[in-house]
Protein backbone atom coordinates (compact mmCIF):
# COMPACT_ATOMS: atom_id res chain seq x y z
CA UNK A 1 0.00 0.00 0.00
CA UNK A 2 1.21 3.83 -0.90
CA UNK A 3 1.24 6.32 2.23
CA UNK A 4 -0.22 9.22 0.98
CA UNK A 5 0.60 13.20 2.60
CA UNK A 6 -0.96 16.09 2.13
CA UNK A 7 -0.11 19.63 2.31
CA UNK A 8 -0.68 23.09 1.44
CA UNK A 9 0.78 25.64 -0.92
CA UNK A 10 4.30 25.45 -1.80
CA UNK A 11 4.48 28.90 -3.74
CA UNK A 12 7.80 27.87 -5.20
CA UNK A 13 10.65 28.35 -3.47
CA UNK A 14 9.00 30.67 -0.83
CA UNK A 15 6.94 27.76 0.94
CA UNK A 16 9.09 24.25 -0.47
CA UNK A 17 11.09 24.16 2.76
CA UNK A 18 8.20 22.37 4.57
CA UNK A 19 8.98 19.52 2.39
CA UNK A 20 12.67 19.42 3.46
CA UNK A 21 14.27 16.48 5.45
CA UNK A 22 15.24 18.76 8.24
CA UNK A 23 10.72 19.57 8.65
CA UNK A 24 9.71 16.61 6.92
CA UNK A 25 11.42 13.73 8.50
CA UNK A 26 8.80 11.30 7.56
CA UNK A 27 9.81 12.03 3.74
CA UNK A 28 13.20 9.92 4.37
CA UNK A 29 11.12 6.58 4.88
CA UNK A 30 9.06 6.83 1.86
CA UNK A 31 9.44 5.56 -2.00
CA UNK A 32 8.56 6.42 -5.34
CA UNK A 33 5.42 4.55 -4.35
CA UNK A 34 4.40 7.08 -1.85
CA UNK A 35 2.72 9.96 -2.61
CA UNK A 36 2.85 14.16 -1.30
CA UNK A 37 -0.16 16.21 -2.50
CA UNK A 38 0.36 19.62 -2.77
CA UNK A 39 -3.31 21.78 -2.64
CA UNK A 40 -2.59 24.03 -4.67
CA UNK A 41 -0.18 27.27 -5.68
CA UNK A 42 2.65 24.49 -6.39
CA UNK A 43 4.33 27.56 -8.13
CA UNK A 44 6.74 25.53 -10.19
CA UNK A 45 5.05 25.77 -13.52
CA UNK A 46 5.48 29.71 -13.96
CA UNK A 47 8.16 29.99 -17.40
CA UNK A 48 9.21 33.83 -17.84
CA UNK A 49 12.21 35.02 -15.52
CA UNK A 50 11.20 32.21 -13.15
CA UNK A 51 11.86 29.18 -16.00
CA UNK A 52 15.29 28.80 -14.15
CA UNK A 53 13.38 28.72 -10.52
CA UNK A 54 10.98 26.15 -12.04
CA UNK A 55 13.37 24.29 -13.13
CA UNK A 56 15.37 23.57 -10.35
CA UNK A 57 12.98 23.07 -8.16
CA UNK A 58 11.22 20.66 -10.33
CA UNK A 59 14.37 18.76 -10.23
CA UNK A 60 14.65 19.19 -6.60
CA UNK A 61 11.61 17.34 -6.30
CA UNK A 62 12.62 14.38 -8.96
CA UNK A 63 15.22 13.94 -6.46
CA UNK A 64 13.12 13.27 -3.51
CA UNK A 65 11.97 9.44 -2.32
CA UNK A 66 8.51 9.98 -3.15
CA UNK A 67 6.06 11.06 -6.10
CA UNK A 68 4.72 14.39 -6.15
CA UNK A 69 1.10 15.32 -6.78
CA UNK A 70 -0.52 18.65 -6.79
CA UNK A 71 -3.91 20.49 -8.16
CA UNK A 72 -3.59 23.98 -9.75
CA UNK A 73 -4.01 26.88 -7.62
CA UNK A 74 -4.40 30.39 -8.84
CA UNK A 75 -1.46 31.21 -8.38
CA UNK A 76 -0.14 29.15 -11.42
CA UNK A 77 0.80 29.98 -15.09
CA UNK A 78 -2.36 28.02 -16.48
CA UNK A 79 -1.40 28.74 -20.15
CA UNK A 80 1.66 26.80 -19.89
CA UNK A 81 0.66 24.48 -17.70
CA UNK A 82 -1.74 23.48 -20.72
CA UNK A 83 1.28 22.79 -22.66
CA UNK A 84 2.28 19.25 -20.39
CA UNK A 85 1.61 15.87 -21.93
CA UNK A 86 -1.44 14.88 -20.68
CA UNK A 87 -1.32 10.66 -19.74
CA UNK A 88 -4.24 8.81 -17.94
CA UNK A 89 -3.04 7.65 -14.33
CA UNK A 90 -4.61 5.96 -11.84
CA UNK A 91 -8.19 6.56 -13.76
CA UNK A 92 -7.61 10.18 -14.44
CA UNK A 93 -6.14 12.31 -16.41
CA UNK A 94 -3.06 14.35 -15.07
CA UNK A 95 0.09 16.28 -16.80
CA UNK A 96 3.24 14.88 -16.87
CA UNK A 97 5.76 17.49 -15.14
CA UNK A 98 8.55 15.28 -14.91
CA UNK A 99 9.31 11.61 -14.14
CA UNK A 100 7.94 12.03 -10.62
CA UNK A 101 5.72 15.48 -10.17
CA UNK A 102 1.91 14.98 -12.09
CA UNK A 103 -0.48 17.80 -12.11
CA UNK A 104 -3.87 16.21 -10.94
CA UNK A 105 -6.23 17.66 -13.71
CA UNK A 106 -9.49 19.47 -12.39
CA UNK A 107 -12.70 17.11 -12.83
CA UNK A 108 -10.86 13.97 -12.37
CA UNK A 109 -11.56 10.93 -9.99
CA UNK A 110 -8.53 9.06 -9.28
CA UNK A 111 -8.05 5.50 -7.20
CA UNK A 112 -5.39 5.28 -4.94
CA UNK A 113 -5.40 2.44 -1.75
CA UNK A 114 -9.09 1.87 -2.75
CA UNK A 115 -9.55 5.68 -2.18
CA UNK A 116 -11.39 7.25 -4.36
CA UNK A 117 -9.93 10.88 -4.72
CA UNK A 118 -12.16 13.50 -6.34
CA UNK A 119 -9.57 16.84 -8.18
CA UNK A 120 -11.41 19.96 -8.81
CA UNK A 121 -7.95 22.63 -8.55
CA UNK A 122 -8.49 26.63 -9.35
CA UNK A 123 -8.81 29.48 -6.91
CA UNK A 124 -9.51 33.70 -7.02
CA UNK A 125 -6.81 35.95 -6.91
CA UNK A 126 -8.37 38.40 -4.61
CA UNK A 127 -4.62 40.86 -5.38
CA UNK A 128 -5.06 40.41 -9.18
CA UNK A 129 -5.15 44.10 -9.28
CA UNK A 130 -1.38 43.91 -8.19
CA UNK A 131 -0.97 41.43 -10.93
CA UNK A 132 -0.34 41.20 -14.92
CA UNK A 133 -2.46 39.16 -16.91
CA UNK A 134 -0.52 36.80 -19.10
CA UNK A 135 3.19 37.33 -16.41
CA UNK A 136 1.53 36.82 -12.96
CA UNK A 137 -2.26 35.91 -13.56
CA UNK A 138 -4.07 33.70 -15.42
CA UNK A 139 -7.74 33.94 -16.65
CA UNK A 140 -7.33 30.41 -16.23
CA UNK A 141 -7.65 30.20 -11.97
CA UNK A 142 -11.58 30.04 -12.62
CA UNK A 143 -12.84 26.76 -13.85
CA UNK A 144 -14.93 27.17 -17.47
CA UNK A 145 -17.73 25.57 -18.00
CA UNK A 146 -17.05 22.42 -19.36
CA UNK A 147 -14.59 21.63 -16.94
CA UNK A 148 -17.63 21.96 -14.22
CA UNK A 149 -19.77 19.74 -16.83
CA UNK A 150 -16.78 16.78 -17.54
CA UNK A 151 -16.51 16.97 -13.05
CA UNK A 152 -20.64 16.39 -12.81
CA UNK A 153 -19.77 13.45 -15.76
CA UNK A 154 -17.04 12.02 -13.46
CA UNK A 155 -18.96 12.33 -10.44
CA UNK A 156 -21.64 10.56 -12.04
CA UNK A 157 -19.83 7.62 -12.64
CA UNK A 158 -19.34 7.23 -8.48
CA UNK A 159 -22.92 7.93 -8.17
CA UNK A 160 -21.33 11.23 -6.69
CA UNK A 161 -19.97 9.58 -3.59
CA UNK A 162 -15.89 9.61 -3.81
CA UNK A 163 -13.85 9.44 -0.32
CA UNK A 164 -11.95 12.17 -0.96
CA UNK A 165 -12.03 16.02 -2.23
CA UNK A 166 -8.99 17.84 -3.30
CA UNK A 167 -9.49 21.82 -3.92
CA UNK A 168 -7.63 24.40 -3.42
CA UNK A 169 -9.98 27.28 -3.03
CA UNK A 170 -13.37 27.09 -0.37
CA UNK A 171 -16.77 26.82 -0.94
CA UNK A 172 -18.93 29.64 -0.12
CA UNK A 173 -20.22 28.98 2.78
CA UNK A 174 -16.49 27.97 4.35
CA UNK A 175 -14.91 30.99 2.43
CA UNK A 176 -17.79 33.58 4.65
CA UNK A 177 -17.50 31.12 8.00
CA UNK A 178 -13.36 32.12 7.66
CA UNK A 179 -14.30 35.94 7.20
CA UNK A 180 -13.75 36.07 3.82
CA UNK A 181 -17.12 38.02 2.04
CA UNK A 182 -15.53 39.04 -1.33
CA UNK A 183 -17.00 38.02 -4.39
CA UNK A 184 -15.45 36.88 -7.97
CA UNK A 185 -15.40 39.68 -10.05
CA UNK A 186 -16.62 37.88 -12.97
CA UNK A 187 -16.71 40.80 -15.47
CA UNK A 188 -12.95 40.57 -16.26
CA UNK A 189 -13.45 37.09 -17.42
CA UNK A 190 -15.58 36.38 -19.58
CA UNK A 191 -18.80 34.54 -20.52
CA UNK A 192 -17.25 30.65 -20.32
CA UNK A 193 -16.06 30.90 -16.82
CA UNK A 194 -17.70 30.23 -13.92
CA UNK A 195 -17.35 31.62 -10.03
CA UNK A 196 -15.04 29.04 -8.06
CA UNK A 197 -16.40 29.45 -4.53
CA UNK A 198 -20.33 28.64 -6.08
CA UNK A 199 -18.99 25.80 -8.02
CA UNK A 200 -17.15 24.41 -5.21
CA UNK A 201 -20.41 24.72 -2.94
CA UNK A 202 -22.08 22.57 -5.42
CA UNK A 203 -19.97 20.25 -5.10
CA UNK A 204 -20.41 20.41 -1.29
CA UNK A 205 -23.92 20.18 -1.45
CA UNK A 206 -24.82 17.23 -3.86
CA UNK A 207 -21.43 15.24 -3.26
CA UNK A 208 -21.52 12.47 -0.58
CA UNK A 209 -18.01 12.22 0.85
CA UNK A 210 -15.16 11.66 3.85
CA UNK A 211 -12.51 14.24 3.79
CA UNK A 212 -11.87 17.61 1.98
CA UNK A 213 -8.42 18.88 1.80
CA UNK A 214 -8.07 22.85 0.27
CA UNK A 215 -5.16 25.38 0.92
CA UNK A 216 -5.18 28.69 -0.25
CA UNK A 217 -5.80 30.18 2.62
CA UNK A 218 -2.80 29.76 4.40
CA UNK A 219 -3.60 28.58 7.87
CA UNK A 220 -3.96 25.00 9.13
CA UNK A 221 -7.76 24.71 10.27
CA UNK A 222 -10.09 22.00 10.81
CA UNK A 223 -13.47 22.70 9.82
CA UNK A 224 -15.53 18.93 10.38
CA UNK A 225 -14.11 16.91 7.61
CA UNK A 226 -12.82 20.23 5.58
CA UNK A 227 -8.91 20.33 6.35
CA UNK A 228 -7.55 23.77 5.43
CA UNK A 229 -3.69 23.43 5.11
CA UNK A 230 -0.63 25.62 4.72
CA UNK A 231 2.48 24.35 7.15
CA UNK A 232 0.70 21.01 8.44
CA UNK A 233 1.52 17.69 6.42
CA UNK A 234 -0.75 15.16 7.14
CA UNK A 235 -0.95 11.09 6.86
CA UNK A 236 -4.52 9.79 5.49
CA UNK A 237 -4.76 6.64 7.07
CA UNK A 238 -7.85 3.85 6.76
CA UNK A 239 -10.47 4.85 9.15
CA UNK A 240 -11.91 2.48 11.55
Amino acid sequence: MSRIFITGDTHGSYDMTKLSRRHFQEGKTLTKNDYVIICGDFGCVWGGELEKSDKWWQNWLDEQPWTTLWIDGNHENHDLLQTYPVEQWHGGRIHKINNSIYHLMRGEVFTINDKTIFTFGGGYSTDRAYRKEGVSWWKGELPTHEEVNYALQSLEKYNNHVDIILTHDAPRDIKEYLGFYNLCDMSVYGEEYEDIHSTLYFFKKNIVFQDWYLGHYHIDKDIGNMHILYNEIIEITDKE
